[in-house]
């Protein structure tokens, strides 16, 4: 029997990307001057199990994010999931 080959879909950007957060997220960062790991620290200790690596793989573009992570980062900044998605409705921070 012959096995056949699914094909699945990537979902990415036009440019490759496997994120709409990673610009917003850097930026966010950079503007409450924490560093990769100490933004992982903080989120850590408001009970988010989100680590250095996930930070750093997030604002380069090389990990999908998942909607857990979405909610910890604009629960973390206070800013809309709109905003940190596609820039648009910063009220909330």
């Amino acid at each position: 029997m012959e096995k056949k080959k699914h094909n699945t879909a990537r979902i990415r950007n036009k440019d490759g990307s496997k994120n709409l957060i990673s610009e917003r997220l850097l930026a966010l960062r950079t503007k409450h001057r924490l560093s990769q790991r100490a933004l992982a620290a903080k989120l850590q200790t408001c009970g988010y199990d989100i680590d250095y690596n996930v930070i750093c793989r997030i604002e380069n573009n090389e990990r999908f994010v998942t909607d857990f992570e979405i909610k910890a980062l604009c629960s973390f900044f206070k800013v809309s999931y709109q905003y940190l998605i596609d820039g648009n409705d910063e009220s909330q921070e």
